[in-house]
């Protein structure tokens, strides 16, 4: 059996066959690795390998073409089947010489992510599993020209049958869509024939199990096929033809049998067993406050997906699978628009985008719009918008919490004063914490309910009259929660405003803060980046808040026995402000500017009522241009602090959303230039030069 294999290795590198297979993939690999890593900067190798998926079907019939057919061409087949080797080792040994050749390529492919961790941060694990899906793709596709060289002598023939097979399998998925959008049986049998399905997952940081034993249980059963193609070789009297093909034909249906079952029973492993998350950010995998909540859930829940099983989301279907192996209680249905037009005419009166979902419980139901589910971010060196984010977590698990409960909790924004109105996407954010928003005017009412969630003050520009301060004063003074904004555009008397924060020890300083630390503030000195600070609404924040016209906030330490102060953001020792913001002159420091530490944002909580008060000394924190600035880092703020108005007895969960990707990586650009002459030209050129060299002197002796 080793010298088999040890003979065909030693044929591919004798004759150039195997320096032309080398050779090519690496080529075309190369160039879209210096397309999408080196030139482009992404960190994922996944990117070229499913780019050079198609290659496969050309470059694969050429490794396997002749593997088994020339033989029977040169009748050397009589010589193996009358060696005291079994019809089995010698197809294992030509298999595994095959592999050898497609595994020295993957090798090579290895090597990619170690080399870009040079440049920057790499996700690893996402990248080998990437690599190891390639792999399985690879054999399976090896296996299945194995089994069509052992059908022909001629080796164009068996080339070209195994292109077709292997092409048959790639555009499964898509005749499967043109048969039927929402799938039928027929198409569940063609899926079975599919080769990308699984390979997909690999790319996109899924460990797949399923995939696993479908590659190596696909390769398996065409090994076993190969074998009962030539055992019927062996045979020369009729009668022994005979047997031999009752034989045959019986192991051939059992193998299929076996090859199907096991298929079949890996497919009723839950996704929380089957489909590993690899991947950097952990997309698809479900938070404990979630998985917590789905453990709870006691209420059927149905989401239909806007979209026929061709059109599918990924990445969506991924998160999906998730939610069902978590709960009975939830179940996912696809709905095609295509065979159903008017399907969500029964839950919203606005037709929603391709892929968007609708969570049903009983009457109750919530529809999330595609757009939502991806968050971008604008890239200013190209000018262009970039996915930057995932909620597919966050908004699922919002929508189902909002489907099981009749009644939400209300947070006020107050008006009257000068406030600035809540941007859409911070009041998005609060609506995915499943909050009843409203305005209120305090003019217009006695006082705040106490079975008020919370209520936010966005920066006013005008003093609250006394009665609409104590009506702020007496809610929180029966344990309510606030979120407090100030403005230093504000009147120059704000004596009443004042007072309900001097309440809580907190003293605004007038002037605006600037920064003297070049790496506090971004531009202009009055663009903040102060430090954070360490605290349960900071904790989830990873980089930097984008922090405009900030104002000083003091702690006047009058009632230390009962409130505890906490510190968000902070500034550099070298910050200093500006009092008079009508006549400033320049935005240096200048004589008589105070300098120092300043406090820019605080969280306040009275340990004797339980009222909380977070006081943010810019109303500009929280507006989407602001946020766009640093990645959704200030509407992360938001979220942590407003999420704490609901009470625990609620259930009330808030999942972030997911970063999407790894940084770019940053590639010098001669370095890729010259990565890109060695990648590209010099290394493939070289291997079929040494393979024609190699088979010229093999054909002159």
């Amino acid at each position: 059996m080793l010298a088999i294999w040890k003979r065909e290795v030693r044929a591919y590198f004798t004759n150039v066959t195997g320096w032309i297979f080398i050779g090519a993939f690496l080529f075309l690999f190369n160039l879209y690795f210096y397309v999408y890593n080196l030139s482009y900067g992404y960190p994922y190798v996944a990117y070229p390998l499913s780019s050079v998926t198609f290659i496969f079907l050309i470059l694969v019939p050429v490794l396997t073409m002749r593997i088994l057919a020339e033989d029977r061409r040169q009748k050397t087949d009589q010589m193996l089947f009358t060696s005291p080797v079994s019809v089995v080792k010698i197809v294992i040994s030509k298999f595994l010489s095959m592999v050898t050749i497609f595994s020295v390529v993957m090798g090579v492919v290895c090597l990619c992510p170690l080399f870009l961790s040079v440049f920057g941060t790499v996700p690893m694990a996402e990248s080998y599993v990437a690599i190891l899906g390639t792999w399985l793709f690879g054999v399976l596709s090896i296996a299945v020209g194995l089994f069509v060289s052992s059908l022909t002598e001629n080796q164009v023939i068996s080339a070209i049958l195994t292109f077709a097979f292997l092409f048959l399998g790639y555009m499964m998925d898509s005749i499967c869509g043109l048969i039927s959008s929402e799938g039928n049986l027929l198409t569940k049998v063609l899926n079975c024939l599919s080769t990308t399905a699984y390979v997909d997952n690999f790319f996109a940081g899924v460990f797949d199990i399923k995939g696993l034993i479908y590659f190596l249980s696909g390769s398996a059963l065409f090994i076993f096929l190969t074998c009962q193609v030539l055992q019927k070789y062996r045979w020369s009297a009729s009668v022994k033809k005979l047997k031999a093909g009752v034989f045959s034909s019986t192991f051939i249906i059992l193998g299929i049998a076996v090859t199907v079952g096991v298929n079949l029973v890996a497919a009723q492993l839950p996704a929380s067993i089957s489909n590993l998350d690899v991947t950097y950010n952990n997309i698809y995998s479900l938070t404990d406050d979630t998985k917590d909540f789905l453990k709870d859930l006691d209420e059927d829940v149905t989401i239909y997906v806007l979209s026929g099983e061709s059109g599918k989301d990924t990445t969506l279907d991924q998160t999906l699978k998730q939610y069902e192996a978590a709960s009975s209680h939830i179940k996912v249905e696809y709905v095609d628009p295509v065979v159903s037009p008017q399907f969500y005419s029964t839950y919203t009166d606005t037709e929603p985008t391709q892929n968007s979902m609708i969570v049903v419980n009983g009457d109750r139901s919530k529809v999330i719009d595609y757009n939502s589910i991806y968050e971008s971010s604008m890239d200013y060196e190209t000018y262009s918008y970039n996915t930057s984010g995932y909620d597919g977590e966050g908004q699922l698990t919002s929508a189902i919490q909002y489907v099981i409960n009749d009644e939400m909790p209300k947070v006020y924004v107050i008006t009257g004063h000068g406030e600035a109105s809540l941007d859409s996407s911070f009041q998005d954010a609060l609506e995915k914490q499943n909050v009843e928003v409203q305005e209120l005017n305090l003019l217009e009412c006695d006082k705040i309910s106490e079975d008020t969630a919370g209520i936010i003050i966005n920066g006013p520009s005008s003093d609250f009259s006394k009665d609409d301060a104590q009506k702020v004063t007496d809610y929180l003074a029966s344990g309510g929660k606030a979120l407090i904004t100030t403005n230093y555009a504000a009147q120059s008397d704000m004596s009443n405003f004042d007072s309900v924060l001097a309440a809580y020890d907190i003293q605004v300083e007038p002037g605006v803060v600037m920064e003297g630390s070049g790496q506090h503030y971004y531009q202009y000195p009055f663009y903040l980046l102060p430090d954070i600070q360490s605290a349960d609404a900071t904790s989830s924040i990873d980089g930097y808040i984008f922090f405009p016209d900030g104002q000083a906030l003091t702690n006047t330490k009058k009632h230390e026995d009962k409130l505890e102060w906490t510190p968000l953001l902070n500034t550099s020792d070298s910050a200093y402000i500006k009092e008079n913001v009508q006549e400033i002159r320049t935005y240096e420091k200048e004589e008589g500017d105070p300098q120092g530490q300043y406090t820019l944002a605080a969280s306040v909580s009275d340990n004797e009522t339980g009222a909380e008060v977070t006081v943010i000394s810019s109303p500009y924190v929280f507006t989407s241009d602001m946020d766009s600035m640093v990645s959704g880092n200030n509407l992360k703020l938001f979220s942590n602090i407003t999420g704490t108005f609901q009470s625990e007895e609620s259930g009330g969960i808030s999942i972030p959303v997911k970063s999407y990707t790894v940084g770019n990586l940053t590639v010098n650009r001669n370095a890729a230039v010259a990565c890109s002459v060695l990648l590209v030209i010099v290394i493939p050129v070289a291997l079929v030069a040494i393979g024609i060299f190699v088979w010229a002197r093999r054909r002159k002796k």
